[in-house]
């Protein structure tokens, strides 16, 4: 048996219906901190990598091309010089922060090097071959891929499409036996909202035993309410927080999550590692700085609506989005779109099965959506 796995961890698995089989890909998962290839953030989003000249419009991969705010920037600068130490407490003045910000206790709050670290190893805590992991559809892939990695059942329940392709909740909480019930808000592909009166149903009428997880990663952008009220109340719930998108921090890895400290426990057995000084420096700076948030919620969503006026100018199908990122119907092989824009230097994401016409596009600043907007006339001439 790997090593990784002691002998109570192993009881534990195979107590929770998991194979002896799985246990290779469990520890490979263990040791490397849940950044196994092709399953975290940076690792997705390099399913959009590509091959660009230095004058491309990149609006592949969430990014915030605004990149961390003038605060986080001084901050990190003057981490360097201390790259040689651990500096644990940096981690510690993030945590507290943010525990003071959302209103619950500073044991609620754990900080990771960005939020796929405590996706994965939730996969991991609150999910088995019984007890299946249940997420939207489109959404983000990362838990998914996980769980199917582990040998844990998938499913998939489809976005409303008469509720502006919000969450399912009641279709989730029909799952029986679920172990994690994921919903990223707004969603991921779709930039879409899912009403926070729809996750307090489902979180009061989810099956026994089973977590919600929350992913606000775009949360900042849409405008929408928070949930932190709900860990407050000790309810099974795990909010995932990045530094990522309206923060601009992507290549710096920072991120928590917020939850009950029994949970956390589960989620944080499975791996301890070292948070980048760098990263947690920034982070500590972007929460103090007040005005990043409102500043960026407003640039984003004006860019994002100029783009959505040109789409409907030119009558585009297109799902109205609250994030940094929507999802066109191009009526055709996205792939030939995808590959049309790339020649014109424009290079926009990815495609969802269950979308096959559809491919997601993220916002980038003005200028890069104008020649956006240019290129995609052409193509789509």
């Amino acid at each position: 048996m790997p090593a990784i796995l002691n002998e109570k961890l192993q009881e534990e698995f195979v107590s929770r219906g998991f194979s002896r089989r799985n246990f290779g890909r469990i520890a490979a998962m263990i040791t490397a901190g849940a950044a196994l290839p092709f399953y975290n953030e940076p690792a997705l989003a390099q399913l959009s990598k590509v091959e660009a000249p230095p004058d491309a419009v990149l609006i592949n991969a969430n990014e915030n091309p605004l990149g961390p705010c003038k605060e986080a920037r001084e901050a990190v600068a003057r981490m360097i010089q201390y790259g040689g130490r651990y500096r644990y407490s940096e981690g510690d003045k993030v945590q507290q922060i943010l525990s003071e910000q959302e209103g619950v206790k500073n044991s609620y709050v754990r900080i990771f090097a960005g939020s796929s670290g405590p996706l994965h190893q939730a996969v991991l805590a609150f999910t088995s071959p019984t007890k299946p992991f249940v997420t939207g559809d489109p959404g983000y892939e990362a838990g998914e891929r996980a769980a199917r990695s582990f040998g844990v059942k998938v499913v998939r329940v489809p976005l409303l499409k008469d509720k502006e392709y919000a969450h399912d909740v009641k279709a989730m909480a029909a799952v029986e036996d679920a172990g994690l019930i994921y919903i990223c808000n707004p969603n991921n592909p779709t930039g879409t909202l899912t009403p926070q009166s729809d996750i307090e149903w489902l979180v009061e009428n989810k099956p026994k035993g089973s977590i919600v997880m929350i992913d606000e990663a775009y949360t900042h952008i849409s405008g929408a309410p928070f949930n932190s009220q709900l860990v407050a109340k000790d309810k099974d719930v795990v909010i995932l927080r990045t530094f990522s998108k309206i923060y601009g921090m992507a290549g710096l890895r920072a991120g928590a999550a917020i939850a009950r400290p029994d949970l956390l426990d589960q989620v944080s057995r499975f791996s301890s590692t070292m948070m980048p000084i760098t990263g947690m420096a920034g982070a500590s700076a972007s929460l103090e700085a007040k005005y990043v948030v409102p500043e960026r919620r407003k640039i984003i969503g004006d860019v994002r609506e100029d783009t959505f006026a040109f789409m409907e100018k030119h009558n585009f199908s297109y799902v109205r989005s609250m994030s940094n990122c929507f999802m066109v119907d191009t009526r055709r092989n996205p792939r030939d779109v995808i590959e049309g824009l790339r020649n014109e230097k424009v290079f926009i994401g990815r495609v969802w099965p269950s979308w096959p016409s559809h491919v997601r596009i993220s916002i980038g600043t003005q200028d890069e959506m104008n020649k956006f907007k240019a290129a995609f006339l052409k193509v789509m001439a």
